[in-house]
């Protein structure tokens, strides 16, 4: 048998059975300082698809960041067939500054497929898509709620595409909710190109979620597998089938104060089911939050002072409410009967 060719990217080259960082020149600073798109590149020995997972495209996102770097030192890796590029930090800018836009105030995640001779934004876009997205025929991208905010876990994928929603289901997250493609977002764009990506949202902006964190290492791993590029030895099955949602909707604070929560994330609620409370800080007015309509809680607000208006609980419809009770509370025990990662695998 031959030996698998070496895999090239930004003028470096992988040999097969290898891994290797490299750095994907994107600008300077106005200080002269480079900046670079770091891509850790593990090109197996044997032949199989390339699939890339990023995180920090929104860089106050950072549990994305955590779920890579347990990814990367996953035992499982090992034995990877095809070649995988993660990248950690998509929006070095973002990240540094604790911030989900760049320097020149834009998302990223609204400039694809940009352009070389664009905005800041709209460079980083570009060297993205055509150097590592293109170079796939899959991929998987890390997110958070915003900041104040925090997500279920989930995976959102758009139409009803079989070999995405085959992969969704293999991530094993418990919804799966089917979203619409926005102009300017690296999912159109890889579309355009023929790419399939799944996207991972989870938890808060700016924090760590010891049970989101799980569930996307182990998701990908599940992906992985189903894409035959690793074993199954090592890799758990998910315990339920997710739950598939195609409508959500906000419930909306009816006026401002300070909110306090009855219902979290997971949590299956009914029609005018009571969510919460908000009060006037001396307490002479009060309103309940009633929900909206019927689902599971895939999002909420975690800020306790809140404006008339303000989003504050997403819920996703579903068809049975026992079902939905028993796909969560599944998925739930099977990631807390995972051994608890010691101190300094958590931070």
């Amino acid at each position: 048998m031959s030996k698998r060719a070496p895999f090239e990217i930004a003028g470096q080259t992988i040999d097969a059975g290898t891994r290797r960082t490299v750095q994907i020149p994107v600008s300077t600073l106005s200080d002269h300082t480079p900046v670079a798109i770091s891509a850790h590149v593990i090109h197996g020995k044997r032949e199989g698809p390339t699939m890339f997972v990023s995180a920090g495209i929104h860089g106050d996102e950072v549990i994305g960041v955590e779920i890579v770097r347990r990814l990367l030192r996953s035992q499982p890796l090992n034995s990877l067939r095809g070649t995988l590029i993660v990248v950690p930090i998509v929006n070095t800018f973002g990240f540094l500054n604790h911030s989900r836009y760049l320097p020149d105030r834009r998302d990223l995640n609204r400039c694809f497929p940009g352009s070389p001779l664009g905005s800041l934004a709209s460079r980083l876009a570009y060297i993205f898509l055509s150097e590592i997205v293109a170079r796939c025929s899959f991929g998987i991208d890390l997110h958070s709620a915003a900041i104040h905010r925090t997500n279920l876990p989930q995976i959102r994928i758009s139409g009803a595409n079989t070999k995405k929603m085959r992969l969704a289901n293999a991530f094993g997250a418990p919804v799966i909710l089917t979203s619409p493609l926005r102009d300017g977002s690296l999912r159109q764009e890889a579309k355009r190109l023929g790419v399939d990506v799944l996207l991972y949202e989870a938890g808060e902006g700016m924090r760590f979620d010891e049970m989101s964190v799980r569930a996307g290492v182990a998701g990908i791993l599940r992906v992985l597998n189903t894409l035959e590029m690793l074993p199954s030895k090592g890799i758990a099955k998910a315990r339920r089938n997710s739950l598939l949602c195609s409508q959500s909707a906000w419930t909306r604070a009816p006026m401002g104060g300070l909110l306090r929560v009855y219902k979290s994330e997971g949590d299956v609620v009914e029609e005018g089911e009571v969510l919460a409370a908000i009060s006037d800080p001396f307490g002479e007015e009060e309103q309940d939050v009633t929900a909206r309509n019927s689902g599971i809680i895939v999002g909420r607000a975690v800020m306790p002072v809140v404006n008339e208006g303000d989003a504050l609980f997403h819920i996703a419809a579903v068809k049975s409410v026992d079902v939905a009770e028993a796909a969560v509370e599944g998925l739930s025990e099977q990631l807390a009967g995972d051994p608890l990662f010691d101190e300094d695998e958590i931070i």
